[in-house]
């Protein structure tokens, strides 16, 4: 039973909470984040003011040659590429739309972390391509400059540009050992070469099996739908798990949060989300939609569900905003980046004992 209100309630309440400003917290997991944002006067930054970045992470100016990455643990940063869609061009402007969606943390109140705060993590900015039209050059720049992260020991967090990008960071990601891999999508992306060419955003996990650097065993598929299905007969051969968008209902996120956890296991495992997971009722914002998604709600609830996996880098991709004016797709792009660095503050992988 609750206490009953009282006058001394009252007179109790006034004492702790009159004169305090908003950072001025009593509870000590909520301190401990609030000290870190809030100045002494009780200030802290407009989240519409300053240089947009990711997650309103530091910003952090890299040699894109030579980057320093001293003393980070997680580097988020954009990959503005799109020239591997098959339909409607655009997500190349993803990571500028994802940097200026305001008011994202700094708290995670299911997962009980801050990761901005929690972790050494920087946006480094965009990686640089040496040709913006030809797509297999572009390729090559990621895989170069995920190995230059990779080889500093720090975390990989990326944000698209076209599903084609996991390709080339898969390969930084698993050159020492395959990876497991956590795919939220509306297609398993797991087609082969059509129009002259296997690189293209249809195809970039059935390359990765191919290249020996995903383990397909290891691997689930998530929100699978849509007329495709007859391209990802890979996906069952190689023996990745899917679970389809219509399944997810009746076996509810619980279940498929146990399931994912039981096919990946204990290994290290990348994170890759495509934003038309989501049903376009909730995003919009992307080149290949697909009625009868995911929701936002059922992807946050499935996400913080893999709290403790051995989590070794993820993606964000195919978020287009010039189809979505409200700015929804991108907010919910920049939401799930969110939960997946939070995933990165109980990482093995990236808590190192």
């Amino acid at each position: 039973m609750s206490e009953k209100w009282s006058e001394e309630k009252l007179q109790e309440l006034r004492e702790k909470f009159g004169d305090a400003h908003g950072g001025e917290l009593h509870d000590p997991q909520f301190r401990k984040v609030a000290d870190k944002i809030f100045s002494e006067g009780g200030t802290r930054m407009a989240p519409y003011a300053g240089v947009p970045s990711f997650l309103d992470a530091p910003l952090r100016e890299v040699d894109p040659a030579k980057p320093n990455l001293d003393g980070l643990d997680v580097a988020i940063m954009g990959v503005p590429m799109d020239l591997g869609v098959t339909n409607r061009p655009g997500a190349r402007f993803g990571p500028r739309a994802l940097r200026a969606i305001e008011r994202i943390g700094p708290y995670n109140h299911v997962l009980e972390c801050a990761p901005v705060q929690d972790l050494n993590v920087a946006d480094i900015g965009d990686i640089p391509f040496d040709s913006r039209y030809r797509l297999e050059k572009s390729l090559d720049n990621i895989e170069a400059y995920m190995s230059r992260v990779i080889d500093q020991g720090v975390v990989p967090l990326s944000v698209g540009g076209d599903h084609s990008i996991t390709h080339p960071i898969l390969k930084a990601v698993g050159r020492d050992e395959p990876v497991g891999l956590i795919h939220i999508d509306a297609h398993c992306d797991t087609g082969g070469s059509f129009d002259e060419t296997k690189f293209h955003h249809g195809g970039p996990f059935r390359n990765a099996v191919l290249d020996g650097v995903l383990d397909p065993t290891r691997t689930v598929q998530i929100g699978i739908r849509g007329a495709a299905e007859y391209l990802w007969e890979f996906s069952k051969m190689s023996g990745m798990t899917v679970i389809h968008a219509e399944e997810v209902p009746a076996l509810g996120i619980p279940a498929v949060i146990e399931k994912a956890k039981e096919v990946v296991g204990d290994g290290p495992v990348y994170i890759s989300f495509d934003i038309d997971g989501i049903d376009p009722s909730f995003a919009p914002g992307t080149g290949t939609p697909e009625v009868g998604g995911l929701t936002t709600r059922e992807v946050l609830e499935f996400l913080r569900g893999l709290k403790g996996l051995n989590v070794c880098g993820g993606d964000v991709v195919e978020v287009a905003p010039q189809y979505d004016p409200t700015t929804n797709s991108a907010h919910v792009g920049a939401q799930v980046l969110f939960e997946i660095l939070s995933l990165m503050v109980f990482s093995p992988f990236v808590r190192k004992p």
